[in-house]
């Protein structure tokens, strides 16, 4: 009997043996999985900096290339597309304009009503609509029959307002967000589509013509008067309540910028017609490249499967249609290197499945079970996400959002120094120079609706320009404001008939 016990005793010593090395091989593998997640992320950090210094010599490269991009056609990486706007509202404007607004989600129509005040302004009729994505790859007519349709309708809401033999004729202005090299304020062709659009047989084509021709097919009597950079109608809307505004910055799907520019600077064009000296001047920043720019594999990866390859890098680094997609791939390499996630998503494997709005809630989600962010990835085909994987993923979308923060602040004071308003000395001004006050247009869904994003930028650029400077720039959100400030710039260079003011 003592035998048998005895025999009991170390087969249960044995089994309990056993079962503790599993157990500690498990968290042995367990502590491995983990670490290699997490010298992912560490990996991430680093490959993201973005300290001061990097910042400042990106500054110093921006006001380079836009000088180089100033002086010839491809002298830059910069394109500093002239727009033929020198004259900005300054809410002396009369009237009733329309304006149709494509950028690169989303197409907007609005009427506006001015009466000859600042405090006039009304904008009475507004829709918003999602860009379905046939269109994006359709070909011209169907894009452009779909703008006119859209714009017939909104018109005929109006009843009996709108009267077809009415002698002042309808004028309209159209906001297009992608590269135009403008021949006037009222024309310009296509350069290339960014922001997921491929039309082919669009390049080259004159834009106010192609939407034009469309209104005409429609029995549509309304004129296309004035084709507006998105950037350039909100630096049109900001100058319109400040006069004070100097540049306009967009940053949503995609991103750019435009600025005022002395007319003698812009070598390129010789003897520019303009009363006032100056020329609002469109960068098309979104392809802007630097060595110093902080690229990761996730981006070179995201680049090389896009449709733009070698192309817009800096935009695929900052703008809304990106952010999502490189933070899916973090994950997505995470997920291959470890089961932390669970099994394998393929949902997970769709490129710009998720997206940047996702990534802002998961970003900002307060909870302290962080609900949102499991509510995302279960989405993403990942359920029982453990709530340190969770945090994890948190990490992610901060890293990546304060990286195309601290980048498009160094953009902006880029475009302060080449205009002299970045108390350098250097642009426009002597050593000695006097800070004068300095509105940023800002409009765009990325900087107005993700709160992390907005106030990474706003803390990156009063570092790079210090306090003494920053105190007289003012960064100034707008909601809209590139579609009003088309049709306020087309008021401001109208000279021909146009609806009374009621």
């Amino acid at each position: 009997m003592g035998r048998v016990l005895m025999m009991l005793t170390a087969a249960a010593s044995v089994v309990a043996c056993s079962v503790a090395t599993v157990m500690v091989r498990r968290r042995m593998k367990g502590r491995r999985k983990w670490r290699r997640v997490v010298g992912i992320l560490k990996d991430l950090e680093e490959a993201c900096e973005t300290p001061l210094g990097r910042l400042r010599q990106m500054v110093d490269a921006i006001a380079v290339e836009m000088q180089a991009g100033l002086v010839s056609e491809g002298g830059s990486k910069l394109k500093m597309l002239l727009t033929f706007v020198d004259d900005l509202p300054n809410g002396s404007e009369t009237g009733t304009y329309y304006a149709l607004h494509l950028g690169g989600s989303y197409f907007r129509i609005i009427k506006v009503h001015l009466g000859g005040q600042r405090s006039s302004l009304e904008v009475q009729d507004v829709e918003r609509h999602s860009i379905p994505t046939s269109l994006m790859n359709s070909t011209s007519e169907v894009l452009f029959d779909f703008l006119a349709s859209s714009l017939q309708r909104f018109i005929e809401k109006e009843g009996n307002d709108f009267n077809l033999s009415q002698p002042a004729k309808r004028e309209l202005a159209f906001t297009f967000s992608f590269p135009v090299k403008q021949t006037s304020i009222s024309s310009g062709v296509l350069i290339k589509w960014t922001k997921g659009f491929a039309i082919s047989e669009m390049a080259g084509e004159d834009i106010a013509e192609c939407l034009q021709g469309a209104l005409n097919k429609r029995g549509l009597d309304i004129r296309v008067a004035a084709l507006v950079n998105d950037t350039v109608g909100a630096l049109s809307f900001g100058h319109f309540h400040d006069p004070d505004t100097i540049a306009a910055v967009v940053f949503g799907t995609g991103s750019n910028a435009c600025y005022l520019e002395r007319t003698d600077a812009i070598i390129k064009c010789q003897n520019p017609r303009t009363t006032s000296g100056s020329m609002v001047v469109n960068m098309e920043w979104g392809n802007f490249w630097s060595s110093r720019l902080p690229r990761t594999s996730y981006d070179l990866e995201l680049d090389a499967e896009s449709m733009n390859s070698n192309d817009m890098g800096f935009e695929k680094m900052i703008g809304g249609m990106y952010l999502g997609d490189i933070v899916r791939r973090v994950i997505l390499r995470m997920s291959q290197e470890s089961d932390i996630f669970g099994p394998i998503s393929s949902i997970l494997s769709t490129p710009f499945v998720l997206r940047t709005n996702s990534v802002s809630a998961m970003h900002e989600d307060d909870t302290s079970e962080l609900q949102e962010v499991a509510r995302i990835l279960k989405d993403l085909g990942m359920s029982e996400v453990p709530l340190k994987v969770r945090k994890l993923v948190v990490k992610i979308c901060d890293v990546v959002t304060r990286r195309a923060a601290r980048l498009a602040a160094a953009g902006i004071a880029g475009i302060l120094k080449k205009v002299g308003r970045d108390g350098s000395g250097g642009g426009r001004r002597s050593d000695k120079q006097i800070m004068r006050r300095t509105v940023v247009a800002v409009e765009g869904g990325l900087y107005l609706n993700y709160r992390m994003f907005r106030e990474y930028m706003d803390e990156a650029l009063r570092d790079i320009l210090g306090e003494d400077v920053a105190q007289h720039v003012v960064v100034k959100a707008m909601e809209d404001g590139s579609s009003i400030g088309s049709a306020l710039l087309l008021a401001s260079s109208q000279s021909v008939q146009t609806i009374p003011s009621a």
